[in-house]
């Protein structure tokens, strides 16, 4: 099948391992692996998301008579001119099991609101993001001790996977059911704004651990130490806490870095500041410098 592709080079690779004709390339970003391989593969079929123009991309990809757009981790929306100008249109793997979590960061999403599965869907491209005929989807249990990048790390697999089958079936002329997705069952998962990372100290623990893990490694949560601010990467319910200490304050108790919350205190385990990573007894120190009530 002549493919027009849009997204990481990996994919694009493993497409061409598959057999499949890569008539035309838009790449997400330069920096990214797998890019001077795929340049040599196919050289001047191969080009940067900046590098044309929607009229260029929509000419170039008729004059290569497309007949499938496909897109893996496109980092800006396709116009529909550009979908509409491969045959049989448009497909996309979304990392969520749609319609739950659309948008750009659904590792955030499914772990911080508790999510126990997520999974990957391959879906039609539309003109918004992520609303398009679900064709197949693969789920994936979360494990609770899991921060964003590990998510992120654990679903490329079943996303490629699912990409390559989907493609493969509709090359073999597959008739694949389309099912709309349920509009009442939709939610978004927009990135996290500055509020979003900071933590709130009234909250329970459950749900500040999930926080968290769920903005780690990058951007990470962050909280006020003293004068510093702190970006908490990992933490774990703490042991013992002074029952006097008040959402947020912070103390050291036997040599581990605590701060109260809603409904207990979390230890922290591993932070940054300023780019610079603190595992346990770092933090201790930045506790103890905090001025901040000092116990043990």
């Amino acid at each position: 099948m002549r493919l027009a592709f849009f997204g990481l080079p990996l994919a694009a690779l493993l497409l061409l391992a598959d057999g499949h004709d890569l008539a035309f390339c838009v790449l997400s970003r330069k920096d990214t692996p797998g890019r001077r391989r795929l340049t040599r593969l196919l050289g001047p079929a191969v080009h940067l998301r900046d590098e044309l123009t929607e009229e260029a991309i929509v000419v170039k990809m008729r004059d290569a008579h497309t007949e499938l757009l496909v897109s893996w981790f496109f980092t800006g929306k396709l116009p529909m001119s550009i979908i509409g100008a491969a045959e049989r249109g448009g497909i996309g793997v979304h990392p969520s099991l749609l319609p739950r979590h659309r948008g750009p960061d659904p590792y955030f999403a499914a772990i911080d609101q508790g999510d126990r599965v997520t999974g990957v869907t391959a879906h039609r491209l539309e003109a918004e993001y992520d609303t398009g005929a679900i064709l197949a989807t693969r789920e994936l249990a979360i494990d609770p001790r899991w921060n964003a990048w590990q998510l992120a790390r654990r679903l490329d697999r079943p996303s490629l996977a699912l990409l390559r089958d989907t493609v493969r079936r509709l090359a073999a002329g597959d008739r694949i059911p389309e099912r709309s997705q349920d509009e009442a069952l939709a939610t978004l998962a927009p990135t996290p704004s500055d509020d979003d990372c900071a933590l709130v100290w009234s909250w329970p623990i459950d749900r500040l651990l999930r926080r968290i893990r769920a903005l780690a490694p990058s951007p990470g949560a962050f909280t006020e130490i003293g004068d510093e601010i702190v970006t908490i990467l990992d933490a774990r319910p703490a042991a013992a806490f002074p029952r006097a200490l008040a959402a947020g304050e912070a103390a050291v108790v036997d040599e581990h870095a605590v701060i109260r919350a809603g409904d207990g205190a979390i230890e922290l385990v591993r932070g940054e500041i300023d780019g610079e990573l603190l595992d346990a007894r770092g933090l201790v120190g930045v506790v103890a410098r905090s001025r901040e009530l000092v116990i043990g």
